[in-house]
């Protein structure tokens, strides 16, 4: 099968890393902790980026940000010039729209495919396999990669390459509009006599129904906030979508509001929390004693 270079084995990376190996790929994985890819079953752990991807045929990138990414892909010593030619590098971390299109042009220059296909759903989803895949690249390249998405859940091709980007930017603004009204109903209903844990329930089936309910509005009647997605990447893309927004001449009153609840979150020492923990300054800004189990 088809070599696979994995750069970057975090929280995601890692599960998503070990799904390829057990679907029969060769993956040779590199993370700047090198002890994150040593421990994942089935994978070879290369020293170096570049060492990484030298004989792959795919290589994903899992990384924090755009700037990490183009810190390891690119420049004179960067991955994609350690690449083969008619290779196929899948970003699959969410950076910026002009971010995926710039790398793409740097590839194009070396004849390597490109194509930007972020995911959602989450740590459970990178360990089940059940990814919301979004892809944005030439058709034929992304129907060439469908044994790759495979394992790792749904790919759908939403466009040319920066619309996977476009589809997760989206996706981020839904999520995090749904984490904050979750909380805040579930605050509401707890400060007004009810049990919140017995109103999720009660809610579940009905049009509030969500995942977003279902996951995270447990992760908040818990007090769990251990994170799957940390709060400080959730601004990440926020951020990103109001830049976008604004250079398109849009404005988008809720995600600003959104945006300003996640930053002050992460500016009270909750950055490596949960993105759930929304309701942990919901409760900061009502004074309401908050209660963390883990």
């Amino acid at each position: 099968m088809t070599g696979v270079g994995f750069l970057g084995t975090g929280i995601m990376g890692g599960p998503m890393a070990t799904r390829l190996a057990a679907a029969g790929f060769p993956v040779a994985a590199w993370n700047r902790s090198r002890e994150k890819a040593a421990a994942l079953e089935g994978v070879t752990v290369a020293p170096t980026a570049r060492a990484a991807v030298a004989r792959a045929g795919v290589v994903v990138c899992m990384l924090s940000s755009g700037e990490a990414c183009d810190a390891v892909l690119l420049g004179p010593d960067g991955a994609v010039a350690a690449m083969t030619p008619g290779a196929t590098l899948i970003v699959m971390s969410s950076i910026p729209v002009g971010t995926a299109r710039a790398q793409a042009a740097a590839c194009a220059a070396r004849d390597i495919s490109y194509v930007d296909a972020p995911v959602s759903g989450g740590e459970r989803g990178a360990k089940e396999g059940t990814l919301a895949i979004m892809v944005g690249g030439d058709a034929a390249v992304v129907a060439a990669l469908g044994p790759v998405f495979a394992p790792l859940g749904r790919a759908t091709h939403v466009g040319p390459v920066g619309s996977g980007q476009l589809a997760k930017l989206a996706n981020q603004l839904i999520v995090a509009s749904s984490i904050c009204a979750v909380a805040e109903a579930l605050l509401l209903a707890e400060r007004g006599g009810a049990d919140p844990a017995q109103v999720r329930e009660a809610l579940m089936g009905g049009f509030a129904d969500s995942t977003v309910l279902r996951q995270h509005g447990l992760r908040m009647v818990e007090g769990n906030f251990v994170p799957g997605g940390p709060a400080k990447y959730q601004i990440k893309d926020t951020g990103t979508a109001l830049a976008l927004a604004s250079s398109l001449g849009l404005t988008l009153p809720v995600a600003e509001q959104v945006d300003h609840l996640f930053r002050d979150l992460v500016a009270n020492g909750g950055g490596d929390l949960d993105h759930s923990a929304a309701l942990v300054e919901l409760r900061r800004r009502n004074a309401v004693p908050t209660k963390i189990n883990a």
